[in-house]
């Protein structure tokens, strides 16, 4: 006798019997949703849709306008990309490699003989568009993990050899295309027929794919190029290639045969170097008076800024710190965004009229006293805090609108440098999966609002879509505009954080919204083994969030 299930959906209750799919139960409330339904969770468990109910389910969908529905439209179109490179390649010894994204895409290169060009990427297009046509199912099938190994060592697909050489599960999920099989990290959409949004365009030595945003589904971006954070994705994975070291299968070998230590001190010399060379350019100029540094998020922008400090004082100038977060308005004049909760992200936050005022006085040798913002009552307290700018005097100005020419535009260019930083991951995966920007710097925050402001792995997982709406909107447009663009990443920074974040991410409860994050981001660290952080410098920027810093961070 067929099992039957009770499903709710939207407080409403709905029975199915038999063997049924989340994309059965899906097509009877697709035209309820104005994008189309990708995935399902059930009970705060996240389905594909190929997925077969197991019990009575509260349900809600993803459509392409969710983050994780996106993300699966993006994981989805790699792996036909892969498929259709291997369908219409000329040479056998040739494959597709995922180096890192890129705004609006992913960035690719192709290792072997052949070798990207405009005729190759058409043939690519047309058999993408085809296999859309086709409908094929994302087939997902367990095997062993030395069944996989084999298989991938069989495939010419060497890091996920290694990948897994290190994995201590017994199972691996591969996904079958047609004839093609690999593994994704992440889940996929049910078949090829939504992956009908995208391009291809030849850039540098590879080639990017443009794939559409959650804000618009059905709207592939344009292609603009972003050549110096380009060149900075691009130095460090020279520098990776030199070391040997490009993905966390490497790190792991680098770690267990104990040439990581070594590989550490190599990486934080060439991180203080590039700080001293960009000291020295600044000191050299002899005109800039005010440097402006931005980066979202968790980049490591207060220990960046104390460690450019230190070089400039060795060239004999006099830096001064200040805040932009000291320069926010009056709790009562701060604007509101569409939820009606306060936006502090947004630059009309900022008492930009007072910031003027008192940066044209410094610039004219006139004593000003800064402000102190009071986040507890919400308002700027001044408490003595004076500073008047001399010849060897130089302001450093720290906050995410650092880049904005709304905040610095009476500023005389010849008189500002402008420096943005992230954390920029220097590891991925293996050849095809790479490692987001965002969950480096997602880990370094749980583990420093911990640590530091007893904030707890849920809560901070609550704000992080809040945090990058803000990165998006009001930090990202503008990091092309720097002088200078600093990577605070190091290879090695995920085996060393997962020791702190694991732990905390276990704690989120299982019934709550943020535990599927918390989940994703465990099975991530679950990837690397660990590295304890007795032996990093007390200046790295890493210390910023594990503790340890001689700086006040």
């Amino acid at each position: 006798m067929a099992k039957t299930y009770k499903v709710k959906i939207d407080n409403k209750y709905y029975t199915y019997t038999g063997a049924v799919t989340f994309g059965d139960v899906a097509a009877d409330h697709r035209e309820n949703m104005k994008y189309p339904i990708v995935m399902a969770i059930a009970d705060e468990r996240l389905c594909e849709l190929n997925k077969k109910l197991w019990g009575d389910h509260d349900i809600r969908f993803i459509t392409l306008a969710d983050p994780i529905g996106n993300l699966a439209y993006k994981r989805s179109a790699s792996m036909m990309l892969y498929k259709a490179f291997n369908d219409v390649k000329k040479d056998n010894g040739s494959s597709v490699h995922l180096r890192f994204s890129v705004p609006g895409g992913y960035y690719y290169t192709i290792e072997g003989p052949e070798k990207p060009d405009e005729s190759l990427l058409q043939r690519i297009r047309i058999r993408m568009k085809e296999i859309a046509d086709e409908g094929l199912v994302f087939e997902k099938k367990t095997f062993s993990t030395s069944k996989a190994r084999k298989m991938f060592t069989k495939a010419g697909m060497a890091d996920k050899e290694k990948l897994f050489r290190f994995r201590v599960s017994s199972f691996v999920n591969i996904y079958q295309l047609g004839d093609y099989k690999d593994y994704l990290y992440g889940y996929m959409l049910q078949d090829t027929s939504l992956i009908r949004y995208f391009d291809l365009h030849l850039y540098q030595e590879g080639f990017v794919m443009m794939l559409p945003e959650k804000k618009d589904p059905y709207l592939v971006p344009e292609f603009v190029p972003s050549p110096k954070l380009f060149d900075v994705r691009n130095e460090f994975e020279i520098i990776g290639d030199k070391m040997d070291i490009r993905t966390i299968g490497d790190l792991n070998e680098k770690i267990c045969s104990g040439e990581i230590d070594q590989i550490r001190l190599v990486e934080e010399a060439i991180q203080s170097a590039k700080i001293a060379e960009i000291g020295s350019r600044i000191a050299d100029d002899g005109k800039i008076k005010i440097v402006c540094i931005a980066g979202p998020s968790s980049s490591g922008k207060t220990t960046f800024s104390r460690k450019i400090a230190i070089q400039l004082k060795a060239k004999g100038l006099r830096p001064h710190t200040v805040s932009l977060d000291n320069y926010y308005k009056e709790r009562f004049e701060t604007p509101r965004d569409e939820n009606g909760n306060y936006d502090f992200e947004c630059i009309e936050s900022l008492d930009l009229d007072l910031f003027r005022d008192q940066m044209e006085k410094l610039l004219r040798g006139e004593k000003i006293e800064l402000p102190s913002y009071n986040f507890t009552w919400g308002g700027k307290e001044y408490l003595g805090d004076y500073l008047q700018m001399g010849p060897k005097d130089i302001l450093i100005i720290e906050g995410i609108h650092g880049l904005n020419e709304r905040l610095s535009y009476f500023i005389p260019k010849e008189q500002k440098f402008k420096i943005y930083i992230s954390a920029l991951t220097l590891l991925n995966i293996d050849e095809h999966n790479y490692v987001p920007t965002t969950d480096g710097r997602l880990i370094r925050r749980i583990v420093r609002d911990y640590k530091f402001r007893a904030t707890s792995a849920k809560r901070t997982i609550s704000m992080w879509n809040s945090v990058r709406r803000g990165e998006e909107l009001y930090i990202f447009p503008f990091q092309e505009e720097a002088d200078v663009i600093v990577n605070s990443a190091q290879t090695y920074e995920m085996a060393v954080l997962k020791l702190y974040a694991e732990p905390l991410l276990f704690q989120v409860p299982e019934d709550c919204p943020e535990y599927l994050e918390a989940k994703r981001l465990l099975k991530f660290l679950d990837y690397f083994i660990a590295y304890p952080a007795d032996d990093i410098p007390n200046d790295s920027i890493l210390r910023e969030f594990i503790g340890g810093s001689c700086f006040d961070v």
